[in-house]
């Protein structure tokens, strides 16, 4: 009975010893923590990559017209055709590019950053002749070559950074609540790198202006010489204006580079797990040709399209209007800092908002509240007070214009996989398609504006424009952009993803995902 016990006893004790057996849904819950999470260290340096491409866009959004009018001394045609070429050759190379990366390799720092790596140098070259002013000697058309040149030349190479790193979001975490809180963080550097740009470029080229020229036979209501002619120190020439914005550029540049030290070195790019039997690689049109044809893509685009022409119309314009129109010559830099720091301080909340209420919502919510403070900003004019009011409440719009559409493209590229799941590598095309529509609508708002104020009779660094070009700076920073605000509203009504098939999609990838990682992981149990 002794010996039987402690058999018993014995055989418990091996019993307990013995390792649990893991079952498959644990097994499955353990691969997706694994791959999942990502360190606050991790979404800080993916984060902090997306500045450079922020910094270098709110420069030349919102100081190349001014530039190459009052600086360059181009006339309103030459530097209108130079705008919408430079965008339109910009949106032409985001394609090109996204067709390049489909077709690259893995290598052993992935087949995104290589990318990235590579296009810096070249493109804050670029960036440093953009805002040198050739030899006085130089013709009209000789300007207008060296400005178009080296603007088409930026802007292809800036595709090659902005176009891999858009789409190392898929790569970075293959969760969607991580990749939300990861786009997150990149939204808030970005915009971060707005305030950062708009402070480097307004600050140093605000303290280095040039005389302004007064035209006598200029009709203008708006009594702008008393406020005018101190929007330029008479006491600087022009060549130290040429200088500061020369300045400027060599401080923007070092920042790129650093930005982009920091991004290599702290973003591991991995594959996401597949069943690689069940998946086939296509050609890149056929792919295109799949993207395209895909429902919420289109509507998705079709609507930041209309929305992301409305800001870059405020964006592009709002520098002369607050010099020229409300008469604020001295404080401009200082409004569209205000503008960025609070859509720096509101993308929280609309990280909040969207998870709580859902995209779609702060689609809705986000955007359209900008459309009574551009009402009030053309209303009130030549106030100090309520112009930095007006400046704040627009940074909130800009925030959720910033945020919501990289935060609903990953949803979309998940919606597409679960509909066709043997195609892949096509997030490339996906990114850079996104990115060709709103660098379009870029350009053509930049070529509407300056054409516009070519026929209201704009005067290169006069002290006071004629009634026409207020009015058409008026028109183009409130009237045309709440046209097309509302426009885009109306198509993201459309939109099919909401919340619940969100969460579909989420559950129905994390299944694709673990039996792929199982069929992997199988596969290699066999060869060895």
């Amino acid at each position: 009975m002794a010996k039987g016990e402690g058999g018993e006893t014995y055989s418990t004790a091996a019993s307990f010893l013995q390792p649990k057996a893991i079952t498959p849904e644990e097994k499955r819950l353990k691969q997706r923590a694994v791959r999942k999470n990502l360190s606050v260290c991790n979404k800080l340096c993916y984060a902090i990559g997306g500045a450079p491409y922020q910094i270098t866009g709110c420069a030349i959004g919102f100081f190349l017209q001014i530039y190459l009018l009052d600086v360059a001394q181009l006339h309103p045609s030459s530097a209108s055709l130079i705008l919408f070429i430079g965008r339109a050759w910009d949106a032409v190379t985001d394609p090109s590019v996204g067709f390049l990366i489909s077709r690259s390799k893995w290598t052993r720092f992935g087949r995104l950053l290589p990318w990235i790596v590579c296009s810096s140098p070249f493109a804050i070259a670029c960036y440093f002749f953009l805002w040198y002013v050739p030899d006085g000697n130089m013709s009209e058309i000789g300007k207008l070559l060296w400005y178009l040149v080296f603007y088409c030349l930026f802007q292809t190479l800036q595709t090659c950074f902005h176009v891999p790193y858009s789409a190392l979001t898929m790569f970075i975490s293959t969760d969607q609540k991580e990749r939300d809180s990861a786009t997150a963080y990149r939204m808030t550097v970005e915009v971060l790198g707005t305030v950062l740009g708009t402070a480097i470029q307004g600050q140093i080229v605000g303290g280095a202006d040039a005389p302004c020229i007064h035209d006598s036979g200029i009709n203008a209501s708006i009594s702008t010489i008393d406020v005018n002619t101190t929007q330029y120190n008479p006491n600087t020439s022009i060549s130290q204006l040429k200088g500061a914005y020369m300045m400027a550029a060599g401080v923007i540049g070092g920042v790129y580079i650093l930005c982009t030290i920091i991004l290599f070195a702290g973003v591991q790019e991995t594959r996401e797990p597949s069943n690689r039997k069940a998946q086939k690689a296509y050609s890149f049109w056929k792919g295109l040709k799949l993207v395209m044809s895909h429902g919420p893509y289109v509507k998705l685009i079709i609507g930041f399209l209309f929305t992301s022409l409305a800001f870059m119309l405020l964006e592009g314009n709002y520098a002369l209007y607050c010099s020229y129109t409300l008469g604020f010559p001295n404080d401009f830099q200082n409004i569209l800092l205000v503008i960025m720091l609070s859509a720096t301080l509101t993308i929280p909340l609309w990280q909040w908002f969207l998870t709580r209420f859902g995209k779609k919502s702060a689609v809705y919510v986000g955007i359209s509240s900008a459309v009574p403070f551009l009402i009030l900003n053309v209303l009130v004019q030549r106030n100090l007070v309520v112009a930095y009011i007006v400046s704040f409440a627009s940074g909130m719009s800009v925030a959720a214009a910033f945020l919501l559409p990289w935060s609903m493209l990953p949803d979309v590229i998940d919606d597409f996989k679960l509909k066709n799941p043997e195609s892949v590598g096509h997030e490339a095309i996906f990114y850079s398609f996104y990115v060709f529509f709103t660098k379009f609508a870029s350009g053509v708002s930049l070529g509407i504006s300056t054409l516009s104020l070519d026929f209201a009779g704009y005067q290169t660094r006069g002290c006071t424009q004629p009634d026409a070009v207020h009015l058409t700076l008026k028109m183009l920073v409130a009237p045309a952009p709440i046209f097309l605000i509302i426009l885009g509203l109306i198509i993201f009504k459309l939109y099919p993803i909401d919340e619940d098939i969100r969460m579909k999609n989420r559950k129905a990838l994390e299944d694709l995902r673990d039996n792929g990682q199982d069929t992997d992981s199988n596969e290699l149990c066999s060869i060895a």
